[in-house]
């Protein structure tokens, strides 16, 4: 539970400095909220009792005045409303700026180059950790913090108003309130933290698999998995609803428990004012006024039973997200290489988290203003070592130098926006002639000045709109936009058909000249353009041949014509 807690310590750093005042405005008209409750409760109280009493006396009549007591209980359910109504104004707002403020930046932190790769290789899972987990953050604020610290002031307060009527009185009705407000939901919080976690994991469990139901439903009818897969969805159902349950018992628990505290409270604050009473220490309003307010004590503290219930949740989200707030972000970044590299890998292994090494032992370099083909088949690692020079991965072994890169690869990750915003990814502060440029380049810019809005063409999600051809081509662009010594391509042409991946290879070189080119790629037409070429095999580089000789064209020989 401790380190569970100290999770929360970069998120709490985070919503006081994103909204210090207005968080901490928001606590101060909770308080002010149950604070006027309380009072108007015992107030009316005390008012009803004292007028009854008054009331027996023609005397008593003449000289009691109504008209403070009156106007002060107006002032405090006007006072309780209007508080009421700013406090949760000022709390949500508060707390949407801040989620709002997180969600922007793990989002930054996720499209880093590292986090990048892990994102795309696990999207569902980590884009429902990233959503739920934030969203899960709510109730940090809203149903833990204020209302623990508003329970606790009221506490106190309630103590101290009562200690002046009898001290031994206000600390009974104090130690209660603490020992018991404050236990039972600490209790139930390490009872719930457990079912809480399961029935997050259940609900991510049951997302995914109905989503590769969903999304692969032929594939799995085609297999005879479909049943499978059904009873696999029905099964984390079953997990979640089984978590809910035990949440829903541990939370009727909390109800019963604070239940039998106001009742507990409420006799003995009844003994004991009927005591003082009839000893003379206090009248028989200020004993109306004393129970009222121990009655309207507990009422803060059945806040956190919520919060109780949801901390198990709350605290699994702080344990994702606070590794990445905790400390700055690293930047991976390779070292710039001497003597006119563009790159030099010395004894380099490398692979992704939680794999096995991928690359071993790789001596490689290639001359700047150079293009290197990188050829072998599927899982021979050339992926993984583009990776590794776009500073996506680092090695676990070796030296890497390398220019500083941009990598185009094999997808085409476009987005629903328009085609300006699309290119400028690459380049934010790039204007529409450096746009058109790029677009000129790529052999793209007839295509887009026919369409109606020009560059403020929107595409729907994936880049829905364009051909495969065109949605290349407008990746091509855009890393035309990137001024980067070295570019790095996976495949650059897949997919298209010969007349359009010819083009586009004529554009790309004709646009690369005087830089650094590596193409990792199974095609011909590809791999006739560079001046070297390296072969892989199982993650090590078996080969090295530069245009000229008759390895290099043995190797070309090997690759698929265009």
């Amino acid at each position: 539970m401790s380190a569970s807690l100290s999770n929360l310590k970069p998120i709490v750093k985070l919503f006081l400095a994103e909204r210090r005042r207005g968080l901490l405005l928001g606590a101060a008209l909770s308080a002010t909220t149950v604070a006027a409750g309380i009072a108007l409760l015992g107030l009316s109280g005390w008012f009803i009792t004292a007028t009854g009493i008054a009331g027996l006396s023609a005397a008593a009549i003449a000289t009691f005045d109504v008209f403070m007591p009156s106007a002060g209980i107006r002032l405090l359910a006007l006072g309780r409303t209007a508080s009421r109504y700013a406090e949760r104004l000022t709390t949500h707002d508060a707390t949407l700026s801040v989620l709002a403020a997180l969600r922007e930046r793990l989002f930054r932190g996720w499209a880093a180059p590292g986090a990048a790769r892990e994102l795309a290789r696990r999207p569902a899972r980590l884009l429902f950790r990233l959503t739920g987990d934030i969203d899960a953050l709510d109730s940090l604020y809203l149903r833990v913090l204020v209302p623990a610290a508003v329970a606790i002031a009221a506490a106190l307060a309630v103590s101290i108003a009562l200690g002046l009527m009898n001290p031994l009185f206000g600390l009974a009705v104090g130690a209660t309130l603490l020992g018991a407000g404050l236990g039972i939901p600490l209790f139930a919080g390490r009872r719930a933290t457990k079912h809480a976690r399961r029935r997050t994991y259940g609900i991510e469990a049951l997302r995914a698999r109905t989503i590769d139901l969903v999304a692969g439903q032929t594939d799995l009818l085609m297999a005879g998995r479909l049943a499978a897969q059904r009873a696999a969805i029905a099964e984390a159902d079953r997990y979640a609803s089984d978590a809910d349950d035990r949440l829903n018992r541990i939370e009727a628990g909390v109800t019963f428990g604070f239940g039998l505290t106001t009742t507990a409270l409420l006799v003995g604050s009844l003994l004991s004012v009927a005591a003082l009473a009839g000893s003379g220490a206090i009248s028989a309003s200020a004993a109306t006024l004393a129970v009222l307010i121990a009655f309207a004590s507990v009422e803060p503290f059945g806040a956190l039973r919520r919060g109780a219930m949801e901390l198990g949740r709350t605290l699994l989200a702080a344990r994702r997200i606070s590794p990445r707030l905790s400390a700055d972000d690293e930047i991976l970044g390779n070292r710039e290489p001497q003597n006119g590299s563009a790159f030099r890998l010395n004894g380099v292994s490398a692979g992704y988290e939680t794999e096995t090494p991928v690359l071993h032992g790789i001596d490689l370099d290639m001359a700047a203003g150079s293009t290197l083909a990188l050829i072998g088949t599927s899982g021979a690692g050339k992926s993984t070592l583009l990776s590794l020079l776009a500073a996506e991965i680092r090695q676990s072994r070796g030296s890497v130098e390398c220019l500083d890169a941009t990598l185009l690869t094999q997808r085409t990750e476009l987005f629903q926006d328009s085609l300006r915003g699309n290119l400028q990814l690459a380049n934010p502060e790039a204007k529409d002639a450096a746009l058109n440029e790029a677009l000129a380049a790529a052999g793209l810019l007839q295509d887009v000045a026919a369409l109606p809005h020009g560059l403020d063409t929107r595409l729907a999600e994936g880049g829905m709109g364009l051909s495969g051809g065109q949605s290349r081509r407008l990746a091509l662009a855009r890393l035309f936009l990137r001024d980067t010594p070295l570019w790095l391509f996976d495949e650059p042409t897949e997919g298209l058909d010969g007349a359009t991946a010819r083009d586009v290879m004529n554009r790309l070189a004709e646009k690369a000249k005087g830089r650094s080119l590596v193409i990792a790629t199974h095609i011909r037409r590809e791999a006739a353009i560079a001046d070297v070429i390296a072969v892989m095999e199982d993650g090590r580089v078996t080969e090295v041949s530069r245009r000229g000789e008759a390895a290099f064209e043995k190797a070309l020989n090997r690759l698929r014509p265009d």
